[in-house]
C-alpha cells in the first residue's frame, strides 16, 4: 500500500484568542463552500476518492439493494374510520402515503410522482380528526426544508400550499378540519443575519387562508432557538404548548381551555416552567389528564391528574419508574368492561410491552412480541377501541406491524414488509463490559457461527438520549454475512438506561463517551473477536463526533474509520447549520468552562503531525441543513497533512441529499462504498 497524492491544501496562520487559549484554524478557508478554491479542492478529493481501489464496491451494492427489497411498511393512523399508513414496494425509492377505508386501499400521495428524480421526500403527515382532510410536508434535494400542504382525502386533491419554513413543524388539527395549530419559522427579513434557522413561533391558521394573515399565538419574545410542540385534544377542547431550547433535555409546558378562550387568544396556563425534566400530555376520553414524564424519574413514568389542575403537584403516580427499564411510550383501550393501559419500555434496550388496569395502573400482564427486539409507535383508534398496533423488528427481521386484541390477549401480524429476502444466518449477543471508570455497558454483537479474530464494526452514537436499539439492518447483515462481525455499543450519552444515562455523556461529561467507546474496542479485542488490525469504527452526526474523537485520541486502537455528516470543529460548530440548538448538549465556546470541555475533545483541534493514523473515509452531503460539510472538509485537510503512516483519508461528497432521508438507490451506493473501504483496510475477503 502507497501513500496516496493527496491535492494540495494551503495552511494559513490565523488563530484565534479564546479564554486565554492560542486557537489555530489553518483550514479556515474551507468553510466557504463557494469559494473557487474550495470547490477545486473538492473536485480533486472526489477523483481521489473515485480512484480508490475497493473491489467490494459491487458485491456490497448488490447485496444491501437485495436485502433492502424487504421494503418497508408503517404503523397505521386511523382517523374518522380511514387508515394512514405508509408502504415502500421493493422497487420503490421512497414510501408511498396510503390511505384505506370502506372503499379499499390508495395511493394518497407518491414523492415520486410529485418528483420523478427522487429528490423528493416526504417529512410527515398529519390527517385531520375526521379524517376527510391530510396536512403533510415535503422537502427537495436533502434540505429538509420543510414545506406544508393540505389535501382532501377524498378525492386526493390539493387545497392549500405551499406554506414555507415549516421545517421540524407539528400540525394540531382542530375539530372541523377548517383550522390548525402549526410552528413556523420568521421571514428571514424579520431575523439577524445568520439567524434564519431558529426564532419559531407557533401559528393559528385557517385552511384556504393566507399564511400571511395567520395569527401567531406563541413563542414571541423566548429563545431564538426554541424548538415548539402543540397539540389539541380530541374533543377539540384543550390545548397544550411545549418549548424545549433546542435539544435540551427539558421542556416547560402550558395547557389551554378552548371552551372559555378562544384559539386565538387561548388563556395558557402553566404546568412546569424552568423545570429540569421532560414532561407530554395526553388528555384522554375518561376525562383525566395522563402525564408521560422524566420528573424526578430518570427512567420515566405515567402519573394521571385532572386536566383542571395539570401541575405537578396534583400528578398521582399510575405507573411508576422501573428500575431497570426506560418507560418509552403507551396506549389505551377502553373499549371493554375493564379498560387497560400498554406501556411500552426498553429494557437494556430490548423491547416490551406491559399491561396494567386503567383505573389503578396495576400490572395484570404482558403484551407478547415476536421476539427480542424493538418495539415501536404503540397506536389505538383515537374514538376508542381494544385494539393496538405498533411496529417490531430485529436484528434479522424487517420492520413489520403487530395487532393487539386486549379482549383476547393475543398478538398477530398485522402486516410484513411487501418483499421478501433471504436473510444469512446469524445470531446477536448482547455483552456486557466496564468502561474506563468502571461503569458497566452493554454493547450487541452480530456474527455467524465461527471464531475469531475477524473484521469487525464498532458502531457508536452516544448523544442526545438516542438508544441505539436492535432492529434489522441491511449494512449490518451485508457485513456479517460475508464473514465480519458488527457491534453495537450502547455507550452513555443515549437513552439506553435512561436519561441519566444520557447526561452521564454530555456537557462536561462527554469523554465518558469516548472512553466507553475505547473499552468496547478493547472488549472486542480481549475477548478474540477482534484484532486491532481488523477493527473499524463507524458513526454517523453525533457519531462521526464519536469516531473523530476516537481516531484522534486512540489511533493506535483503530485500523479503519468511517465517518459521516460529522461534527469535528467543536470550537466554531455553533456557527454553522442547527448548531446553536445544540450547545445544551455539546456546550458553548463562547462560556470559559464549556469551552474548555469542547478544547479538551474538539476532533479537528487534536490532529498532530507525525502520527500514523487509521484509514479514514468521511462521507458528506451537500444539502446538509443541519451538520455542514465543512467539518469534515476541514479534518480531512488536516490530517491528509499529518498522516505519517501509508493509510488513506479519503473524502465523499454526495450532491442533492442531506442529512437525513434519501432515495433508496442513494443509500445502496453510500452504504456499498463505506462497507468496501472498511473491508479492504481490515482485511474481509469476499469470496
Amino acid at each position: 500500500m502507497s501513500r496516496p497524492q493527496y491535492p494540495s491544501a494551503r495552511r494559513d496562520d490565523i488563530v484565534d484568542d479564546l479564554h486565554g487559549t492560542p486557537v489555530p484554524d489553518p483550514y479556515r478557508w474551507l468553510e466557504d463552500s463557494d469559494a473557487p478554491e474550495v470547490k477545486e479542492w473538492l473536485d480533486a478529493q472526489e477523483t481521489l476518492f473515485r480512484s480508490a481501489e475497493l473491489e467490494g464496491r459491487d458485491h456490497f451494492r448488490d447485496r444491501v439493494a437485495e436485502l433492502l427489497r424487504s421494503g418497508s411498511v408503517g404503523t397505521p393512523s386511523w382517523r374518522g374510520g380511514r387508515r394512514f399508513f405508509t408502504r415502500r414496494f421493493p422497487e420503490q425509492e421512497h414510501p408511498v402515503l396510503y390511505v384505506a377505508d370502506e372503499a379499499g386501499e390508495r395511493v394518497l400521495l407518491d414523492p415520486t410522482v410529485l418528483d420523478p428524480s427522487g429528490l423528493t421526500t416526504l417529512d410527515s403527515f398529519q390527517p385531520s380528526k375526521e379524517g376527510d382532510r391530510l396536512a403533510y410536508q415535503i422537502s427537495v434535494g436533502g434540505d429538509e426544508e420543510s414545506r406544508l400542504y393540505v389535501v382532501d382525502v377524498a378525492t386526493g386533491e390539493r387545497v392549500e400550499g405551499p406554506i414555507d419554513r415549516c421545517r421540524y413543524s407539528p400540525v394540531a388539527w382542530i375539530p372541523g378540519g377548517e383550522a390548525y395549530y402549526y410552528v413556523r419559522r420568521l421571514a428571514p427579513s424579520e431575523v439577524p443575519a445568520g439567524e434564519e434557522q431558529y426564532h419559531r413561533r407557533i401559528y393559528l391558521h385557517r385552511v384556504g387562508t393566507s399564511p400571511d394573515d395567520d395569527v401567531m399565538i406563541f413563542g414571541e419574545g423566548l429563545e431564538k432557538t426554541n424548538y415548539y410542540g402543540v397539540s389539541v385534544s380530541l374533543d377539540g377542547r384543550r390545548l397544550s404548548i411545549s418549548a424545549s431550547r433546542g435539544t435540551a433535555p427539558r421542556n416547560d409546558l402550558w395547557v389551554a381551555d378552548l371552551a372559555a378562550s378562544s384559539p386565538e387568544a387561548p388563556e395558557l396556563v402553566a404546568v412546569q416552567q424552568d423545570v429540569d425534566a421532560q414532561t407530554g400530555l395526553h388528555f384522554g376520553r375518561d376525562g383525566r389528564l395522563y402525564v408521560f414524564t422524566d420528573l424526578g424519574a430518570p427512567r420515566g413514568r405515567v402519573c394521571v391528574t385532572s386536566p383542571d389542575t395539570p401541575g405537578p403537584e396534583h400528578w398521582r403516580d399510575l405507573v411508576p419508574e422501573d428500575p431497570e427499564a426506560v418507560l418509552s411510550d403507551f396506549a389505551i383501550l377502553d373499549d371493554m368492561p375493564e379498560p387497560v393501559l400498554l406501556v411500552g419500555w426498553t429494557r437494556h434496550a430490548i423491547g416490551e410491552i406491559s399491561l396494567h388496569a386503567l383505573e389503578s395502573g396495576e400490572r395484570i400482564g404482558d403484551v407478547p412480541l415476536p421476539g427480542l427486539g424493538s418495539v415501536g409507535g404503540i397506536l389505538e383508534r383515537p374514538e376508542g377501541g381494544h385494539e393496538a398496533w405498533f411496529s417490531y423488528t430485529d436484528d434479522i427481521t424487517p420492520t413489520a406491524i403487530f395487532r393487539y386484541d386486549a379482549l383476547t390477549g393475543e398478538t398477530t401480524l398485522w402486516e410484513a414488509p411487501p418483499g421478501s429476502v433471504e436473510v444469512p444466518e446469524a445470531t446477536t449477543e448482547q455483552v456486557v463490559y466496564r468502561s474506563k471508570d468502571g461503569t458497566e455497558v452493554r454493547m450487541l454483537v452480530t456474527s455467524r457461527p465461527g471464531s475469531g479474530p475477524r473484521p469487525t464494526i464498532l458502531y457508536g452514537y452516544g448523544g442526545f438520549g438516542v438508544p441505539m436499539n436492535p432492529g434489522f439492518s441491511a449494512t449490518t447483515l451485508a457485513w456479517v454475512e460475508a464473514g465480519g462481525v458488527y457491534a453495537v455499543a450502547q455507550l452513555r450519552g443515549g437513552g439506553e438506561e435512561g436519561e441519566q444515562w444520557h447526561r452521564d455523556g454530555m456537557l462536561g461529561k462527554k469523554q465518558n463517551v469516548f472512553d466507553d467507546l475505547h473499552a468496547a474496542a478493547e472488549h472486542l479485542i480481549a475477548t478474540g473477536v477482534t484484532s486491532q488490525d481488523r477493527l473499524a469504527i463507524s458513526g454517523g452526526s453525533n457519531g462521526g463526533l464519536l469516531v473523530g474523537a476516537a481516531l484522534t485520541q486512540r489511533p493506535d486502537l483503530y485500523a479503519a474509520v468511517v465517518c459521516s455528516a460529522p461534527l469535528l470543529d467543536m470550537i466554531r460548530y455553533e456557527r454553522f447549520g442547527l448548531g446553536a440548538t445544540w450547545n445544551v448538549e455539546f456546550g458553548s465556546a463562547d462560556v470559559p468552562e464549556e469551552f474548555a470541555w469542547l478544547w479538551s475533545y474538539s476532533p479537528y483541534h487534536h490532529v498532530r503531525e507525525g502520527v500514523s493514523y487509521p484509514a479514514t473515509l468521511f462521507a458528506v452531503f451537500g444539502s446538509d441543513t443541519r451538520v455542514h460539510p465543512l467539518h469534515a472538509w476541514k479534518m480531512a485537510a488536516a490530517l491528509q497533512h499529518a498522516q505519517a503512516g501509508e493509510r488513506p483519508i479519503l473524502l465523499r461528497n454526495e450532491t442533492e441529499v442531506g442529512h437525513g432521508a434519501r432515495a433508496v438507490s442513494r443509500s445502496v451506493e453510500l452504504v456499498a462504498d463505506q462497507l468496501a473501504f472498511l473491508a479492504r483496510h481490515t482485511g474481509l475477503k469476499l469470496s
